[in-house]
């Protein structure tokens, strides 16, 4: 897997469901490394095809891979040994595996949703508040770009928010659906 094959992938899947949905609403929803798969996707449809999807939405995201490197938990015990840099947070770039989402977010048009849970001890809701904040002075419309922060309370963590009863009704909120 590389993140050109995965944007391929996703690519030829949109086209796919796009062909089949009539004029339905297309979302693109990624979560953790999905979230840079997402934005690929989106960036790639709108800067060639001219094409905008009806939303993006990320869930647990991060700015770009290897920020997510540098803060997931598994790391840091080797952050201080001389070569951490260049054999953990650059080898994803050696492969040519970036995900960019900060990169993207500042190119997109499209209505952007980022959600994170406080106890997300995968990604740190840190990572998300910064492509947020990205987003956000990019953008034009800036009502078209939300942040929702999910209270440790609910236990949600990295893998969870989906299972969150409330999620519907804030997605449809954002998107103004009835």
């Amino acid at each position: 897997p590389t993140e050109s094959g995965f944007t391929t992938d996703v690519l030829a899947l949109y086209d796919w469901a796009k062909a089949r949905s009539g004029n339905s609403s297309i979302f693109f929803w990624g979560h953790s490394l999905g979230t840079g798969i997402a934005t690929n996707v989106a960036r790639k449809l709108q800067e060639e095809r001219g094409v905008q999807v009806d939303a993006v939405i990320l869930e647990s995201s991060y700015t770009n891979i290897r920020d997510a490197a540098a803060h997931i938990p598994l790391t840091k015990p080797y952050r201080w040994f001389p070569g951490f840099s260049y054999l953990i947070l650059d080898s994803m770039a050696l492969g040519n595996m970036f995900f960019r989402n900060d990169e993207n977010v500042k190119v997109l048009a499209c209505p952007l949703l980022i959600l994170h849970a406080e106890d997300d001890t995968v990604l740190p809701v840190q990572l998300g508040e910064k492509l947020f904040e990205i987003a956000r002075s990019s953008y034009k419309d800036k009502t078209k770009v939300k942040f929702i922060i999910f209270p440790k309370k609910l236990g949600l963590g990295h893998d969870y928010i989906s299972s969150n009863p409330e999620l519907p009704a804030l997605v449809k909120d954002f998107l103004n659906i009835k």
